[in-house]
């Protein structure tokens, strides 16, 4: 039996995204891309209400598998191989050109664990809050996918998930108006 998951954890865990995603910078060219991981725990904490140790670890981890040189086994190691498979779920497989990956992805999300979706609810809900700093085509592209996630995860029909999706939309609504059609 693996071990219960604990804030300890949690802080853990921002190191260790901190230490991966070092170097790395958010499209703005400036920021650190850390802050994103970490902006995202704390939508799944404060906007979503979320406050269970294994999603807010799955938060600030969601895109080391992805974007850092972290692996599944990692986390299987560090936290649980449930946390590990839930950042699992959260990534996309870049082997496969853009629109393949998308469709992918989306399957992914979408038989996922309610408590995946709420983190990539949280992951879109942080990209909707930085669009301003986005190039006008990169912030409508950014806002059509947003809303690809928000019908698919919404489509899912997890209770669990209302307040997140409720939020997540009332952002991307407050953003249409911001973006060029």
């Amino acid at each position: 039996m693996t071990r219960p998951l604990t804030m300890t954890d949690v802080l853990d865990a921002a190191a260790l995204a901190a230490r991966a995603h070092e170097g790395q910078r958010r499209k703005d060219g400036r920021t650190p891309y850390v802050s994103h991981p970490f902006r995202v725990c704390l939508i799944v904490r404060s906007v979503f209400g979320l406050d269970d140790p294994r999603v807010l670890l799955a938060a600030l981890l969601h895109d080391t598998i992805e974007d850092t040189t972290t692996d599944f086994d990692d986390l299987a190691e560090r936290y649980s191989s449930e946390v590990a498979e839930w950042v699992a779920l959260l990534t996309k497989d870049k082997r496969l050109p853009e629109t393949a990956r998308e469709k992918a992805y989306l399957r992914q999300l979408t038989s996922a664990p309610w408590q995946v979706q709420a983190c990539k609810l949280a992951d879109v809900y942080d990209n909707l809050a930085d669009l301003a700093t986005m190039a006008a085509e990169r912030r409508r592209k950014s806002h059509e996918r947003a809303r690809q996630y928000l019908d698919a995860l919404g489509a899912s029909g997890h209770a669990e998930l209302r307040r997140a999706l409720e939020s997540t939309e009332q952002l991307w609504n407050i953003q249409a108006r911001v973006v060029p059609s």
